[in-house]
């Protein structure tokens, strides 16, 4: 396989990048710091494990990544991360099921009674790279922090169930802008692959281990090749998702179109119709004030039913 024209660091948003950086015990200190600004505070993870059940995503998807980790956060409690960076369809439901599967995974062979449902918390963090949240119109956020609440009033139902999806395509903040670790994670992760060092805005030392990671002339041949391989399968699925997108926009302006062809249509001849109610309504009055025609002589001279006639009178007597 010939080797691509390549940056100077790879794109840690592609399968193989994403792995070498995140995938392994020794750099398992960036995905801590890069789960962490996640949480924002809320827990603080200490340690993870990946767990020896990792997998990659179902045969028939393109660019699917998963991480199970089992976490420990610094005050001693135990919780499972899923880690994925995937653009599959019915992506809502997947998660869903993924998490479903992770709680039901828990349960012991035997003796659930002195278990007694003691359930490990569970978090589904999708890495969203080059696609929109399904369903989210025209909400620009590119951090979405979900969990289980009460629908009239909002207040947390069930807190050790989430999923945080994030939208790199809606992170859209130039280096200058960046003003906390998790915009740095975010710049790094959707720009590496176009820079060419470490900024001021970067300095620290957990960013320096991820360039120096992320150096292209560092890989060795198989890995170059590994990363090439990756790299294309990463277009091909843009590429993909790309057509299928024009092609869904040319089916909806299609439908706005016709829809507004008929649309006209119809009004002409609600326009018609309507001008026609009001031509026979004006004859009409003018019969009724000669006194001279009983109703149904009326709605037999003016081609209309004694309810339309009716109709007229009624209007006539409200002073109309």
């Amino acid at each position: 396989m010939s080797e691509l024209k390549q940056s100077k660091y790879i794109d840690i948003t592609t399968d193989y990048g994403f792995k070498k950086v995140f995938g392994s015990d020794t750099n398992k200190d960036l995905l801590i710091a890069f789960l962490n600004e996640l949480f924002r505070g809320r827990k603080v993870i200490a340690d993870l494990y990946y767990n020896k059940n990792e997998h990659v995503g179902d045969t028939e998807d393109i660019g699917t990544v998963i991480f199970d980790l089992t976490c420990t956060a610094d005050n001693g409690e135990r919780f499972i991360i899923e880690v994925q960076r995937t653009a599959q369809v019915n992506l809502k439901k997947r998660m869903l099921y993924y998490s479903s599967k992770l709680i039901a995974d828990q349960a012991p062979k035997g003796n659930r009674r002195s278990w007694n449902y003691a359930i490990s918390e569970v978090y589904i963090i999708v890495l969203m790279d080059g696609f929109a949240m399904p369903d989210a119109g025209e909400e620009k956020c590119f951090l979405h922090d979900i969990c289980l609440c009460y629908r009239d009033h909002g207040k947390i139902f069930y807190d050790d169930l989430g999923f945080i999806y994030i939208e790199l395509v809606n992170f859209v903040k130039a280096e200058a802008e960046i003003d906390n670790d998790l915009d740095r994670w975010l710049y790094v992760l959707k720009n590496m692959s176009s820079l060419n060092g470490l900024s001021t805005y970067l300095r620290k030392p957990i960013f320096e281990k991820l360039f120096q990671l992320a150096e292209y002339s560092k890989l060795k041949p198989e890995e170059r090749e590994m990363y090439n391989a990756s790299l294309r399968n990463k277009w091909d699925a843009e590429s993909i998702r790309s057509s299928q997108e024009e092609l869904l926009k040319r089916g909806r302006e299609k439908a706005m179109a016709e829809g507004r062809a008929e649309g006209e249509a119809k009004g002409k001849a609600e326009g018609k119709a309507e001008g026609k109610a009001e031509g026979k309504a004006e004859v009409i009055k003018n019969l009724l004030s000669l006194n001279k025609f009983s109703i149904s002589e009326i709605a037999e001279l003016s081609n209309v039913t004694v309810e339309f006639v009716n109709g007229v009178q009624a209007e006539i007597a409200k002073g109309k």
